[in-house]
């Protein structure tokens, strides 16, 4: 990721990531907020593929982009009418959502300085002290990763969850 055409990609990609993530927040159409998703996945899997880790992005795209997104809309399609506009949430419920939104971020954030990176130097510690190089290979190796203080486990145990979930709400929708 040293190129300049690699780091112009990489903000355009992250920034269309976050607009269609808030997109799909925000909408009031259900399947306007898959598709939105959709384009959330698809970006990702650029940013798995930026980082070299092909599978993985290859795995973004046919699994989480293809298939859950397919059983995202029959879900969708098969328990509301999908021209159906969501009521508006009332100002008490918005309130509960930006703030536990902000207590989850605050909660990242601290995470993401404190948390332990390869070489058992975390990340606060490698900008203050400056320390050794940290880069895209190594934050991404520390996301994806099978070992201690990696991420690929539980990122697959809430694919997971999120599968038995909506297979449980089509057999909810069915039984109907």
């Amino acid at each position: 990721m040293d190129s300049v055409g690699n780091i112009i990609l990489y903000f355009v990609v992250a920034i269309s990531m976050v607009v269609f993530a808030w997109m799909a927040v925000t909408t009031t159409k259900i399947l306007r907020a898959a598709t939105y998703l959709l384009f959330t996945l698809l970006s990702t899997a650029i940013i798995y593929f930026q980082l070299g880790f092909e599978f993985l992005g290859a795995v973004q795209i046919a699994v989480y982009a293809g298939g859950i997104m397919v059983l995202i809309v029959f879900a969708i399609i098969l328990t509301h009418k999908p021209n159906d506009k969501a009521a508006p949430l009332a100002a008490h419920r918005q309130l509960i959502g930006v703030s536990a939104s902000v207590c989850g971020a605050i909660l990242l954030l601290a995470a993401l300085f404190t948390m332990p990176l390869p070489g058992n130097v975390s990340l606060a510690e490698a900008i203050s002290a400056g320390g050794p190089a940290i880069d895209m290979h190594r934050i991404g190796t520390a996301l994806v990763g099978s070992e201690k203080y990696q991420y690929l486990l539980p990122f697959e145990a809430v694919s997971v969850l999120l599968l038995a979930c909506i297979i449980g709400g089509v057999v909810i929708a069915r039984k109907k």
